[in-house]
């Protein structure tokens, strides 16, 4: 397969197209396409479908001509998806791509609309490229009373499934109960978007980053 290396709002993260000789195109069933030269297909496998669960790249031309004719399939749906024998989930694993996760001494508060919801000396720093530093805090220094449970559950192919927490219908905060054996420092800790809230880290105030997960 192709390793296709694109960033932005789903759709446009890492995943691999096959060839069709690669597939088993008995499973496949055509679907309605939008008209632009891309195909979708049903995939059935059994008594189980996913609607438009494989589709070809709309424009395979310039960079992306190796990418003509070939097929990539849904990640987000019923389909699970393994890199040798280990599942990932939500997209392709970046080779480009580094987690590190170190323990700090640094003094990190977090407010949302002027009341402190936490205040911790001993976080954890997740450094991921592309993305803002996360602060992963013990939940003893979170004053989780002012957090309601939510339904989001989001996955993450570095990390795990991660469950979250709002304020006001907003979900400001999220954790990894059973994180990937990669990253076992963050499991249970408490993480607050850098984007949805006001965080100080050693009395200095940090601005709102820009990312996929800012409100605006």
């Amino acid at each position: 397969p192709l390793l296709v290396l694109q960033y932005g709002r789903p759709p446009l993260l890492p995943t691999y197209y096959f060839a069709p000789a690669e597939i088993n195109l008995s499973l496949l069933s055509e679907a309605p396409s939008p008209g632009n030269g891309q195909s979708f297909w049903d995939v059935a496998v059994e008594d189980r479908r996913v609607s438009a669960g494989a589709w070809t790249h709309p424009d395979p031309s310039g960079d992306l001509a190796p990418l003509a004719g070939m097929i990539t399939f849904d990640w987000w749906g019923e389909l699970d998806w393994f890199e040798e024998e280990e599942r990932v989930f939500a997209h392709a694993r970046d080779p480009f791509k580094r987690v590190d996760v170190l323990p700090s001494s640094r003094h990190v508060q977090v407010s949302v609309e002027g009341i402190e919801v936490a205040d911790s000396s001993r976080p954890t720093l997740l450094f991921e490229t592309y993305l803002p530093t996360r602060y992963y805090l013990p939940r003893s220094d979170v004053r989780m009373e002012h957090l309601d449970e939510s339904t989001t559950v989001t996955m993450c192919p570095y990390k795990g499934t991660a469950r979250h927490w709002s304020i006001g219908g907003t979900d400001v905060a999220w954790s990894y109960e059973d994180p990937v054996p990669e990253n076992p420092r963050i499991a249970d800790l408490v993480c607050f978007y850098n984007e949805r809230v006001d965080l100080v880290v050693d009395g200095v105030p940090q601005e709102r980053p820009r990312s996929p997960w800012d409100m605006e």
